[in-house]
């Protein structure tokens, strides 16, 4: 694996995209496609995640969506505490590039609407990627201190998002 890309996109001031992309596409571990659906344990494989929080709260949501087009959302009350599943009035809408056009570069994207949050936000953007030979590596905008990736630390939290201009 060569590289993770990530990108996000405030489409019309509800909606977000995101757009992660990966180099070194043989040798990734993808689920087979199947039915856009909630699925819990999707970290465990190949995974890409948002972070989302008002930047003056502890409380925070996070979203997984896979290359299968399963994806999970959850909102917690402050680090690691408080789970639950999160209310989502749209699906979100995962799409995946044709690996036989794109060579050896993966693409996924995924367009969301999040419930409104007071802005400014602050986000992490992060991917578990599985190979396969079973090798995982954890990747993100910025990780925390220590050995071990945790995409839930407040520390992984690296872009702000300011409030929209009237402009």
């Amino acid at each position: 694996m060569s590289g993770v890309t990530a990108q996000l996109l405030v489409l019309d001031g509800k909606s977000m995209e995101i757009e992660f992309g990966v180099r070194g596409r043989r040798h990734l571990l993808l689920a087979p496609e199947g039915e856009p659906a909630r699925t819990d344990g999707l970290w465990q494989t190949t995974c890409f995640e948002a972070f989302i929080r008002p930047i003056k709260s502890e409380a925070y949501l996070e979203l997984n969506f896979s290359p299968s087009f399963a994806w999970a959302a959850y909102s917690f009350d402050r680090y690691r505490e408080g789970m639950r599943p999160l209310p989502m009035r749209v699906d979100p809408e995962i799409a995946v590039t044709d690996p036989a056009t794109e060579h050896d570069y993966f693409h996924l994207s995924a367009e969301f609407e999040p419930p409104s949050l007071p802005a400014p936000l602050s986000l992490g953007l992060s991917a578990v990627i599985e190979e396969k030979d079973g090798t995982k590596s954890y990747w993100a905008l910025r990780h925390p201190p220590g050995d071990r990736p945790d995409f839930h630390h407040p520390d992984c939290f690296a872009l702000e998002l300011p409030p929209a201009s009237d402009t």
